[in-house]
Parts: C-alpha cells; sequence; structure tokens
C-alpha cells in the first residue's frame, strides 16, 4: 500500500510511511503549560508505533492563549527543558516531530486566562458568558505576529523537526481567516488576500526566523459556515500559501467522505489536490480508521493520511496497515485498554466527553 512508503518532505526530512498523528487536546500538560511526563510518554508511544509524523496537541504562544486546562504552552523559556526532552525521545523513534502552534483568540475563556479575550473583531459565541472579544491593534497584531514567531524559534532549539501553524478550528487564525469573525476594514480584513495576512505575515516570519532547515506545516479547515469560512476562500488560501515557504498543507475534514453537497462530487482532497503544486505533501485528515480508508484517501489524491481518535485507541495502527484488510477495533474502548495505550486518567477522564469513545 502506498501509505505504507516513505515520503520526501524536502529541507533533508524524509518521513517513513504516510501516515501522521494529528495534534489532538489531552489536556496532560502542567498549569504552567509544562509537558507532564504523561504528555511525553503518549506522544512518544506513538512515535514507536509507527507514525511518519507525529505532531503534539495545540501549544498556546502567549500565556493568554489558552484554550483549556491542561494545555501545552510554547510561550516562555521555561518551557524548553521539557520541550526538548519531548523532541530528543520523539525523534529517537524514527518520527518526524512536529509541534502545533496556536492561539486560542475568542477561544481564550477569560474565566482561564484572567484577561479579556482578543480577536480580529468584536466577537462572541455560545459558550462566552455574554463576553465580547477585544479587536486587536495593529500593534498586538504584530506582537502576535512575534509571540508565534518567539514559539517557533524556542520549538527548534528544543530539537523539533518543524512546526504545524493552526489556522483551522475556529481558533485566532481562522478567525481572521473567517468572513464573519473578520469584518475589519484595514488591511488585515477584507477578501481572502487580506484576511489571510495575518497568517501569510506569520508564515513569512516564521521561516525568516527559523531559516531553512525546518519544517513549516500549514493546517486549515476547508469549511466553516459560521465563522464565514467557505470552500471557494479556502482553495484560494491554499494556493495563496502554497506560493510561500511552507513544506505541508494539512486540511482538516473532519470527515474526509463527506460530500460537499454542492453539486459537485469529488472529495474535498480531490478539490485541494488538484489547485496545489505537487511539490507541497498534502496531508488530509478525517474520520479515517481502517487500511482501505487510508488507501481510498490516497487515491483521491492525499500524500499523507492523518487520524485522530484511531491514533488514541491504536498507537501501533501505521504498522498494521501492510494488511490492506486491516480493521482496527473502534470505540467504545476500556478504560483498561486506553490506560494500556499510555492514556493518564487525565486522558480518559476527556476522552468520556467523547460520546461512546469510553465504556462507562
Amino acid at each position: 500500500m502506498k501509505v505504507t512508503q516513505s515520503i520526501n518532505l524536502g529541507r533533508g526530512f524524509n518521513a517513513k510511511n504516510r501516515t501522521l498523528l494529528a495534534a489532538m487536546t489531552n489536556k496532560q500538560s502542567n498549569s504552567d503549560g509544562t509537558l507532564s511526563d504523561e504528555e511525553i510518554n503518549w506522544l512518544v508511544r506513538r512515535g514507536k508505533g509507527g507514525f511518519g509524523i507525529t505532531t503534539t496537541a495545540a501549544a498556546n504562544v502567549t500565556k493568554q492563549g489558552q484554550g483549556w486546562e491542561g494545555e501545552m504552552g510554547v510561550w516562555s523559556d521555561n518551557q524548553i527543558p521539557g520541550l526538548t526532552k519531548l523532541a530528543t525521545t520523539l525523534n529517537q523513534t524514527g518520527t518526524i516531530s512536529l509541534v502545533q502552534l496556536f492561539h486560542g483568540g475568542m477561544r481564550a475563556p477569560q474565566k482561564i486566562t484572567g484577561v479579556k479575550p482578543i480577536s480580529a473583531s468584536e466577537n462572541t459565541e455560545v459558550g462566552m458568558d455574554g463576553i465580547y472579544t477585544k479587536a486587536m491593534t495593529e500593534f498586538e497584531i504584530k506582537s502576535m505576529i512575534q509571540s508565534f514567531t518567539d514559539a517557533a524559534i524556542r520549538c527548534k532549539k528544543a530539537g523539533f523537526h518543524g512546526v504545524e501553524l493552526h489556522g483551522a478550528h475556529s481558533y485566532l487564525i481562522c478567525q481572521f481567516l473567517g468572513q464573519e469573525t473578520n469584518r475589519r476594514t484595514d488591511k488585515w480584513g477584507g477578501d481572502i488576500v487580506g484576511r489571510s495576512r495575518f497568517l501569510t505575515e506569520i508564515i513569512r516570519s516564521v521561516r525568516s526566523a527559523v531559516g531553512k532547515d525546518f519544517l513549516i506545516a500549514v493546517r486549515i479547515s476547508p469549511i466553516i459556515e459560521k465563522a464565514g469560512i467557505y470552500l471557494h476562500d479556502s482553495l484560494e488560501l491554499a494556493k495563496i500559501i502554497c506560493e510561500m515557504e511552507i513544506d505541508l498543507l494539512h486540511i482538516s475534514c473532519w470527515d474526509v467522505f463527506q460530500s460537499v453537497d454542492d453539486g459537485n462530487d469529488a472529495s474535498l482532497t480531490k478539490r485541494f489536490r488538484k489547485i496545489i503544486p505537487k511539490t507541497i505533501p498534502l496531508i488530509s485528515t478525517g474520520a479515517v480508521w481502517d487500511s482501505k480508508d487510508a488507501q481510498w484517501l490516497i487515491d483521491e489524491g492525499a500524500d499523507i493520511v492523518g487520524v485522530a481518535r484511531v491514533g488514541i485507541g491504536h498507537p501501533d495502527w501505521p504498522s498494521f496497515l501492510v494488511d490492506s484488510n486491516y480493521q482496527p477495533q473502534r470505540p467504545p474502548f476500556s478504560v483498561e485498554h486506553l490506560a494500556n495505550v499510555d492514556l493518564s486518567p487525565v486522558f480518559i477522564e476527556y476522552m468520556k466527553r467523547w460520546k461512546n469513545f469510553v465504556i462507562l
């Protein structure tokens, strides 16, 4: 199967196969954002299980960017020792290691951070208790770009192979990309060129700071109608950022098999593969479970198959893909099973919130 073949990612990096463990919230970090041994163990176990690329959970680039308790941080040099321990042990497994960089924006609750949340515009949503965000000033935008850059420098110093800029799932970068969440009339808003400027300036700044021998991936959501993110803009965004010095484009589909329902039967994966350069590997993630799913996604044009939930229950998932009929057990999983694959009690408790994932 092609998914088991190695792939050249550029910049001197090769992934041993075409599987990627996507970034997943696990709430196992310490209260100061430093990595716990439990979080390191969980990720390293997936590296040992054969994933070609292993991505950390979303890591906030400022102290005020925290979206949830137990979140990994890359906003302080005090976090570098833990990051170094993770990078060193992950890299020893033969996986390519990426840290996902993000800021919660309107999803950085005031009850956690103690400060009024910020966003591209004044926004609110269900769950914000009637609080509206502060629209970022020019100075704050430029300071945030520097925060992403400083975080990437820390990740490189720690020994990671690269970073993934989290432009998906309605967090800060995504809030700049959306028509509904970004209603600015200055150069940081307007059409997709303006709304993507925050992301493109982060890419430009990070690349300048980390040099050539460091991977930059970008993750985007093709469609989030609530935020005003629509497919035509996302395809145009992909073209814009793939002309920059990025190495991987990651589309977060939630369900790669789901049709767009616009009269065109082509999958999201096929649509993005058609318009981005062949030199940029395309990662596609969402609801892949068995070998046939992975092969289908490769056939649709994905260069790398991203997974989340199956990687929680089956850390050795990539190792079994040589069997074209491999069908791993589906949820719900017992607490004992999850503990045996290196989920801490905190992570298991969090997964109980996911319907029918853990046997209660």
